[in-house]
């Protein structure tokens, strides 16, 4: 009964997600970002139920990662496999790619079967959504000359912009945590920079989070430390989606300051803009020597600022000492992964299991997007795979 009303809460709204890809958060429509959130809910609900909701009988997702991941790599395969398809990884150093084949050429020759292209291009600022972009591009003259018997969709699994299955798998974290979106209007959250020994963490996530949350009238706090700064057209699209949403958005250089009475906390480490920038002049030049001049520079500018790690001082600032604790994984934990980092051990292992459960949500956003780009009617095909009853496991 549960999964039916979500099923009819999803038929209510008004979305554009049919052959449509997802690159941004900020693209969406308030109704597009319910349209997932209820489809990822339900795909997790009547997997719960023993349920399947396997849709095809063949095709591709082809994982193009131009970039390392653990939790997003898996999850992008496990939502092929729940509706059922197959993954292929596109290792671009055993493609022709490293032989000079245009990103036009090898977008049409993996896609003669596919239905799904999912990305990842987050190292250089700039170039990651624009990639994206070139794929998709590519895509439509395939698909339009007779090339390609349909258009694969484009999945964004993070770049140099936004990472958009991240913030969903927070907000449906959230949403959990807090019982609905709706409960989430009037809540902070600070999304505040953290000490890293690393100095080239993408900015996607802080960005992508502080996007997508100040939809929902949250009271938004972005702290960092002077210079740490993100996009700041990005910070602007928060920014005026606090005023409409009714929520608040403040930006602030002090970690303790920001988290006083704070619901929820992201402490979460990233390069500033100016030299993410700086970086990504050099590595397309590969530029070694400045690279590591660079980084030499960058980390001890971080090293002035090892104060900025969340702990339970930090915590006790907090709402009812006890504001939920987020992450994208992994964290920098001191003592830990790291000698000092961005969370205090005791502190993250308060909240560990909870991050992992926020981590869970991922795939059944991946599957969301999926299934929304493939049906313009999720909502019928979403009952009509309830009404067939098929079981995933037994008979």
């Amino acid at each position: 009964m549960d999964v039916q009303n979500q099923i009819n809460r999803l038929a209510s709204l008004k979305t554009d997600l049919f052959h449509k890809d997802f690159l941004l958060t900020w693209e969406k429509s308030d109704d597009d970002i319910r349209g997932i959130m209820e489809t990822a809910n339900i795909l997790k609900a009547m997997r719960a139920e023993n349920i399947s909701p396997r849709i095809f009988e063949s095709g591709l997702a082809i994982s193009n990662f131009r970039d390392n991941s653990t939790r997003t790599r898996f999850s992008f395969a496990s939502a092929a496999n729940l509706l059922g398809l197959a993954v292929q990884d596109l290792d671009e150093e055993k493609s022709q790619i490293a032989h000079g084949e245009t990103v036009r050429e090898t977008a049409n020759m993996i896609s003669f079967l596919s239905d799904f292209i999912g990305i990842r291009d987050d190292i250089f600022l700039g170039e990651g959504n624009k990639y994206m972009r070139e794929v998709g591009a590519a895509l439509d003259e395939g698909f339009a000359e007779g090339v390609l018997p349909e258009r694969p969709g484009v999945i964004n699994l993070q770049c140099d912009m936004d990472h958009p299955t991240q913030s969903l798998a927070d907000l449906m974290h959230l949403e959990q945590q807090f019982g609905s979106l709706e409960n989430l209007k009037g809540k902070k959250i600070v999304m505040s920079w953290a000490y890293s020994p690393s100095y080239g963490k993408p900015l996607s996530v802080p960005q992508g989070v502080i996007a997508l949350m100040s939809r929902f009238g949250m009271n938004i706090e972005l702290a960092y430390p002077e210079g740490y700064g993100l996009i700041p057209e990005i910070v602007d699209i928060a920014r005026n989606n606090a005023a409409k949403s009714g929520g608040s958005f403040k930006i602030s250089h002090s970690m303790e300051e920001s988290m006083q009475d704070a619901d929820i906390v992201y402490p979460k480490s990233w390069a500033p803009f100016h030299i993410m920038q700086q970086r990504t002049e050099l590595l397309q030049k590969a530029d070694k020597e400045g690279l590591k001049a660079l980084e030499k520079t960058c980390l001890a500018n971080n090293a002035k600022h090892k104060d900025w790690e969340y702990n339970a001082e930090k915590m006790q600032r907090t709402k009812n000492q006890d504001a939920l604790y987020l992450h994208c994984l992994p964290a920098d934990i001191s003592s830990v992964s790291c000698k000092e980092g961005e969370v205090d051990a005791n502190t993250f292992e308060r909240y560990r299991l909870r991050t992992y459960l926020e981590a869970g949500f991922k795939p059944y956003v991946i599957a969301a997007m999926m299934f929304t780009y493939k049906f313009r009617n999720p909502a019928e095909t979403l009952k009509a795979l309830l009404e067939r009853n098929k079981k995933r496991v037994g008979i």
